[in-house]
């Protein structure tokens, strides 16, 4: 359990817990090519490995603003029921392939309602979806289970209604709420009439902060708002020096307030110099509740073994410490605790016995 270097087919069978993963970010390149020309949009080139090539590069220039301008191609096509049932089956499965066993996806679907889906539609569709791919990897010998974060897009005024929505589909697969989108300059406490209509139906939620701007966004996100888990969280590093946490920093870690960190992601929109310097090893040996998650799938070139792999090539870390943010991940899930540590106990821990 302690060996510094494990190769990639043994990553890959590893048991994986994501929290933090979109839906629009994780397409197939093959998929959006298809569906684009169904629907009639220009995409910057149609060769799948040259699309999957420029999502990675358009989305590695270290500004946040450009990086989720990326996503205009993939939610072209993500406008009709044949499209969002193919992309969430597909999402599913890619998941399973890459040895994930609990999964909770991410989207925003007043994003999903240009080509007239109403709202409902988009969500019933999407579990529809997210279902058939669940039966297929069942089926398949790689049973995954996955819930639904729904988002509010924090710049637009559409908020409340995604939390409604949250509200209304809690018993049919949504697990959750998040708001996404630009950080800087829309404070979480412009929402926090939905965060507090979200605590009063008992529906968790967590809050992207800590990426594009600092502790005002974190404080807000966890003392005013009240966030149970932070996306991505990086820069509660900014009150902790020379190893001594600030209050919030202590107060994240003493609550166990998780911490959604992507690394490759982050190292895209600026927010870290490198996989070795990332502040997610430091948060780790420091206690905090840190999690390990893709983000975009497409748009970061990555997956679940590929984020595994960095943090082993070049942070140094070993199976005990994959194992650790992969428990962290299950215990942080938004889903009942029995449940929670069914999976702990009966997939990942065994799951990991057998894989080393």
């Amino acid at each position: 359990m302690t060996a510094p270097r494990i190769d990639t087919e043994t990553l890959r069978r590893l048991p994986k817990a994501v929290l933090h993963d979109h839906l629009d970010g994780g397409l197939r390149p093959a998929t959006v090519i298809e569906l684009a020309a169904a629907v009639g949009h220009t995409l910057p080139t149609t060769d799948p490995d040259e699309l999957a090539a420029w999502y990675v590069e358009a989305a590695g220039s270290g500004d946040l603003v450009r990086y989720i301008g990326t996503f205009e191609h993939t939610l072209a096509v993500m406008q009709t029921r044949e499209g969002l049932l193919r992309v969430a089956e597909e999402y599913v499965l890619d998941l399973a392939a890459d040895g994930v066993v609990y999964a909770e996806v991410r989207y925003a679907p007043e994003l999903n309602t240009r080509a007239g889906l109403t709202l409902a539609e988009v969500v019933e569709t999407v579990q529809e979806g997210l279902a058939a791919g669940m039966a297929k990897a069942a089926a398949a010998g790689t049973p995954v289970r996955v819930g639904t974060l729904l988002c509010g897009m924090r710049m637009f005024d559409r908020v409340g209604e995604a939390a409604d929505l949250a509200v209304a589909y809690r018993d049919a697969g949504v697990v959750g709420f998040d708001i996404a989108g630009a950080e800087d300059g829309f404070p979480p406490a412009d929402h926090l009439a939905a965060f507090e209509h979200l605590r009063a139906e008992s529906v968790p939620f967590t809050i992207h902060a800590g990426e594009a701007y600092g502790l005002p966004s974190i404080h807000q996100a966890v003392q005013v708002c009240g966030a149970q888990r932070l996306g991505h969280g990086v820069r509660i590093t900014e009150d902790i020096v020379d190893g001594k946490l600030g209050r919030l920093a202590g107060w994240v870690r003493d609550r166990r307030i998780a911490l959604e960190m992507c690394p490759t992601s982050n190292l895209q929109t600026g927010c870290a110099t490198s996989i070795a310097e990332h502040p997610i090893t430091a948060l780790k040996d420091l206690g905090f509740r840190v999690t390990l998650n893709t983000d975009n799938r497409l748009v970061s070139g990555t997956t679940m073994t590929r984020e595994m792999a960095l943090l082993v090539e070049e942070a140094g870390w070993t199976a005990e410490d994959l194992r650790t943010v992969t428990v962290n991940a299950v215990k942080s899930a938004f889903i009942p605790f029995d449940e929670r540590k069914a999976l702990i106990e009966d997939v990942v821990l065994p799951g990991y016995a057998e894989a080393l």
